[in-house]
């Protein structure tokens, strides 16, 4: 036999619901925008999606190495390498060393703005 209170519920499939829906909308967001930032760059826009190869393209496109994709693995060096290119990204797009630390600290917020924005690319290093 199934315990009745089991099945009543507490109101909070509807939030979780509007939970759901929100982080979706900031994912598609964040895809779409990053997308865009490849596309500016030369690069498929397709790789947006691609686990491991977007991030070999936010390398390539900062003027990165490849293998800051091994450094990626290493527990706190991770941190400072993905600082780094989020910075080399905002340098190669003309922006600061702020919108750079916002690439890499909000990127949710700050890949989005950098491919719907104005900005355009200028190569790795410029």
């Amino acid at each position: 036999m199934v315990d009745p209170t089991i099945l009543q519920s507490d109101g909070s499939g509807g939030a979780a619901a509007v939970v759901l829906v929100i982080q979706l909308a900031i994912l598609v967001a964040f895809v779409a925008g990053l997308a865009k930032v490849f596309a500016k760059a030369g690069e498929p826009a397709w790789g947006a999606i691609v686990p491991i190869y977007n991030t070999y393209l936010m390398i390539k496109i900062g003027g990165n190495p490849w293998w800051y994709l091994l450094l990626l693995l290493i527990p706190l060096v991770n941190l400072l390498v993905l600082a780094k290119i989020s910075v080399d990204i905002a340098a190669a797009f003309g922006k600061g060393l702020g919108y750079g630390l916002g690439l890499w600290l909000l990127q949710p917020v700050f890949y989005p703005l950098l491919g719907f924005g104005d900005a355009s690319y200028r190569g790795p290093g410029v």
